[in-house]
């Protein structure tokens, strides 16, 4: 643990570090990925270059020197990226690369001097050991699971389904052909792909979105206008092979029987959501289950049939559908015109048992996630995932 006058050092400097903002974890990426570039094949350069990987980093390290006295409040944050980088595969040594680099970031910005490097080194350690062992034990977890593994396995793409105009379904295989780990509705799979055509290797997250079968496993992946990976994927035919990571993620569905429960999406962030109801369906999951999903209109709505379908498995299922640009083709899809607004459906929010699950585009959740307080809805009722760098809404 951290002695009393390192914790005050580094909480001394927290002033200086908001001071810098993001232009220091731009240097930190910048000077690491110019000593080390073998790590470009592990971060996403996308967000590099549109920044949210820098800010996440950012408020990361605030958020770490202003509860370097109490490490218990950074729990949830800790599982979050944990068990996100174990999708990376990172190992412990890599930790030391990270601290050097951050180090040094911290000298050459605000030349500090060696008393605060010194305890800024011993913080950086600590923390670092608290992610070496947590991700050790899901590395483990992983590899003990019936059908798991440690690191990569080679799996095959063995169905493609166009699910709307921007998302297909991509259905992978064992190259095996032996069983595969299972894992909770709203986890993610990671996939690793070292293209030709790439200028690195390119690693992504996707939900998975069905219940575990035991032999396969199913994403998602919207076609995102100048992606490296969703353009891929998307070129892509049946028979291709590609590196997985096992499942891993801390968003997944936890509810009790007589829990009632609201999925809230929009566009493609419905993928972990229908995973979720499924494995309600599957459980007959007896208390009240509703599904809002906001989308363009009927040809970006993805998942429509099923989602229907697989609703109609449960005794107390309802949906509601927002199209924001309808066509004169998509009169019977939908129930609301216009953006994501739960004021005319306050009375399907009442239950104070309800929880909530968010999925979609950062400002569609910080909006849903407002409208819901408005209504009563207590913060540690309202669940929700970012896809890409996390960002707290």
């Amino acid at each position: 643990m951290l002695d009393s006058q390192t914790i005050a050092i580094v909480k001394s400097t927290i002033p200086a570090i908001l001071e810098l903002g993001p232009s220091l974890t731009a240097h930190f990426y910048d000077r690491m990925f110019s000593h080390n570039p073998e790590l470009k094949d592990i971060f996403n350069m996308s967000n590099q270059r549109n920044g949210h990987q820098r800010e996440a980093l950012f408020n990361a390290v605030c958020a770490y020197a202003s509860n370097i006295d109490n490490l218990a409040a950074l729990g949830p944050a800790v599982e979050k990226i944990a068990q996100k980088h174990t999708s990376f595969a990172i190992r412990p040594e890599q930790y030391n690369i990270v601290g050097t680099h951050l180090l040094a970031s911290i000298d050459e910005m605000l030349h500090p001097g060696e008393e605060v490097l010194e305890a800024w080194g011993k913080a950086y350690g600590v923390l670092a050991g608290i992610f070496v062992q947590r991700e050790e034990q899901i590395y483990e977890l992983s590899e003990q699971k019936p059908g798991g593994w440690r690191g990569t396995r080679e799996f095959v793409i063995s169905e493609i389904t166009p699910q709307s105009a921007v998302i297909k379904s991509f259905v992978l295989t064992p190259a095996d052909g032996q069983p595969v780990a299972s894992y909770r509705a709203g986890q993610y799979l990671a996939l690793w792909v070292d293209d030709p055509s790439f200028e690195n290797k390119e690693i992504r997250q996707y939900s998975l979105t069905r219940s575990p079968n035991g032999k396969n496993y199913r994403l998602a992946v919207r076609h995102e206008q100048g992606g490296t990976m969703s353009s891929w994927l998307h070129q892509q035919k049946v028979g291709t092979h590609l590196r997985v990571a096992p499942p891993a993620g801390d968003f997944f569905l936890d509810v009790k029987p007589e829990t009632p429960v609201t999925l809230i999406s929009a566009g493609v962030g419905l993928t972990p959501m229908l995973a979720m109801l499924h494995q309600l369906a599957e459980s007959r999951h007896p208390s009240t289950v509703q599904w809002f999903h906001a989308a363009d209109n009927g040809s970006t709505h993805a998942f429509a049939k099923e989602v229907t379908e697989t609703g109609a498995h449960l005794p107390r299922f309802t949906q509601h559908i927002w199209y924001s640009h309808p066509t004169a083709q998509d009169k019977e899809k939908f129930n609301t015109h216009g953006l994501i607004n739960l004021s005319p459906l306050e009375s399907m929010l009442s239950d104070p048992a309800m929880q909530y699950y968010l999925c979609g585009p950062v400002g569609f959740m910080e909006a849903v996630e407002q409208q819901l307080q408005q209504l009563g809805v207590s913060h540690d009722r309202i669940h929700y995932e970012v896809f890409g760098p996390h960002k707290a809404l």
